[in-house]
């Protein structure tokens, strides 16, 4: 089963208050799952890689064994293509938790897109950060 997953993730200040945001939808563009969780103080790129673990771990529970990824963080989808090096050392762990769940499927596919094609990720992630 091929799932697509939108996520996104803020931080009001670098670091600060943050959020994640994740929309799943399966392969007729239904929404079978959303995600909106604040995650306590974090910088904008902790709280990206947060939201893209927190959506392949959903998307691993719900039996998916393709994802599609959507993300407006150029640098995410960068590092995960292998295009630019993981510096800072704050997110090396998170981008090894991604990318080891990325390998636990069958294929799988990401790819950068503007904010405008993100905004139900992105209004999760204020949502979460509002409710706080």
């Amino acid at each position: 089963m091929k799932l697509t997953i939108h996520t996104d993730g803020g931080a009001r200040g670098n670091p600060g208050p943050a959020g994640i945001g994740v929309v799943i939808a399966d392969e007729k563009r239904k929404t079978v799952r959303e995600v909106s969780e604040y995650i306590g103080r974090a910088t904008n790129n902790q709280a990206e890689y947060r939201a893209l673990i927190r959506g392949l771990e959903e998307a691993k529970k719900l039996g998916a064994t393709s994802v599609s990824i959507a993300m407006d963080s150029e640098l995410i989808i960068k590092q995960l293509q292998g295009e630019y090096r993981v510096r800072d050392k704050d997110l090396q762990p998170l981008f090894v938790r991604a990318y080891n769940l990325l390998q636990t499927f069958k294929s799988y596919s990401a790819k950068h897109v503007m904010r405008a094609k993100n905004k139900r990720a992105d209004a999760l992630v204020n949502q979460a950060i509002d409710r706080r």
